[in-house]
């Protein structure tokens, strides 16, 4: 059982929950929506086919024996769910701009609820910067932090062989690819051993392949999870770089350690730094920035994205008329709002009607546009 608004939520609506965010052209941002208006996951299914039709297209929501093969898949790998209002849910990533409101996962959720420290870096990277992450790893776990990677090559296996071997082992992997799937291969034996001594976490569905499009997903429940995100080496426009801006994006810490001008794998932090990620050279640094943190990063990247709030008021209203305010360039949602001059209830049943018909495109930072073609 999960616990919405402190009660019990029964089988049926889990079982709800999850086919409506399996269901087409339902993501994150668009399941808090429907359940905020409808107060459960079984009305939001009960009012899709409407919602789309009133959108301009029929509508089937997933199949339930689909659902069904789903949670039966998720048990035969000692897995379970985890809904965004459970209490061991990771509190600081329910804050974020389309946090995943379902996630799968193997172990410990306790270490969901301390504090925890994203490291991320190169797959190709150099022997010195490989030993870099394995010691930072294990002095911050021996401080008591979570170190929170994606099981990669390089990098982001060694900063969780790192914590595993420290004083106090304690670190979350979050993959790409479904919770039965291992990515790399290579690193099989360290993603069950992640699952077995700290906590193993999938967004994607069972059986799932790590495709491209799932990394930048993975990359923001990385940053989402931890009070700062420490890059060690990355080349520029690399995933790392990703997760460092999705991290000062959320109001978290961004964290880099400089390396040499004539490697290319250090000319990401160099850059990161340069645009206002702070410089550590030590885990003391990482510890001093990270002690006692507000939510006022010293980092300055960019500024704080909006957040994801699924509360259960149910709301109420016609859509607006907003089509001609539309196209296909993205738009925030808040000027369509101060456009249109109709309420946020109104504007948004019109965004989630043209979503789920397949007409409406969502992008970074809450802002929307009609799909090409």
């Amino acid at each position: 059982m999960s616990k919405r608004g402190g009660h019990e939520v029964d089988k049926g609506e889990m079982f709800a929950r999850i086919r409506l965010l399996r269901s087409p052209n339902v993501g994150p941002v668009t399941y808090g929506q429907l359940l905020r208006r409808f107060g459960t996951a079984e009305a939001a299914i009960e009012a899709l086919p409407d919602l789309s039709r009133r959108g301009g297209n029929a509508y089937r929501p997933a199949d339930p024996a689909r659902i069904r093969n789903e949670i039966a898949a998720v048990r035969r790998t000692d897995a379970r769910y985890l809904f965004h209002d459970s209490p061991d849910y990771p509190p600081l990533l329910r804050e974020i701009e389309g946090s995943p409101p379902i996630l799968t996962v193997r172990g410990d959720t306790a270490l969901c609820l301390r504090p925890c420290v994203a490291m991320v870096g190169a797959r190709n990277a150099s022997a010195a910067a490989v030993k870099l992450a394995r010691d930072f790893a294990a002095a911050l776990g021996e401080a008591g932090y979570v170190v929170v990677s994606g099981l990669a090559r390089g990098i982001d296996g060694s900063a969780h062989i790192g914590a595993l071997g420290g004083a106090l082992p304690a670190t979350i992997g979050v993959i790409a690819s479904g919770i039965d799937i291992a990515y790399p291969p290579e690193h099989r034996e360290l993603q069950e051993q992640v699952a077995h001594e700290g906590l193993l976490v999938a967004e994607q569905p069972p059986g799932t392949e790590p495709l491209a499009r799932h990394f930048p997903s993975r990359n923001r429940i990385i940053a989402g999870m931890a009070l700062g995100t420490l890059v060690v080496e990355a080349a520029p426009r690399s995933g790392s770089l990703i997760t460092a801006r999705l991290a000062g994006e959320a109001g978290r810490e961004v964290m880099a350690i400089p390396g040499s001008p004539l490697d290319s794998r250090s000319h990401g932090c160099n850059q990161l730094i340069r645009d206002g990620a702070i410089l550590v050279q030590s885990p003391d640094d990482v510890i001093e920035l990270l002690g006692g943190f507000a939510g006022n990063p010293q980092s300055q990247l960019r500024e704080s994205a909006g957040l994801f709030e699924p509360d259960f008021e149910p709301e109420t209203g016609e859509p607006a008329d907003i089509g001609v305010l539309l196209g296909t360039a993205p738009v925030a949602v808040d000027e369509l709002i101060r456009q249109s001059g109709q309420s946020a209830s109104s504007v948004q049943l019109a965004l989630l009607e043209l979503e789920l018909a397949g007409q409406l495109a969502r992008h970074e930072g809450g802002r929307v546009s009609l799909v090409l073609g």
